[in-house]
């Protein structure tokens, strides 16, 4: 296996808040942006989604998301995993 591939992190940032709609993506309150945590893979971001979306259920204006960093960081790569 390849140096880069050993040490490769495929970074995830976990973040939410409450919505203005539920059809956009709009947030109600910058200030208020829950920023849950980066992770280095998906599997741990998925979990860390997962909880709080459950934490949130009764609220349908909350809305928790995955984004990829790793694919904003070095979108040429050929990492497509996760």
């Amino acid at each position: 296996m390849s140096e880069k591939k050993e040490n490769s992190q495929l970074l995830h940032l976990v973040f939410g808040g409450e919505l203005t709609s539920l059809t956009g993506v709009t947030f109600r309150d910058l200030d208020d942006v829950d920023i849950v945590g980066i992770y280095p893979d998906y599997k741990s971001a998925e979990k860390a989604w997962r909880a709080k979306a459950q934490e949130t259920v009764d609220n349908a204006h909350m809305r928790y998301f995955i984004v990829h960093l790793h694919r904003l960081l070095d979108p040429a790569s050929d990492e497509t995993r996760g």
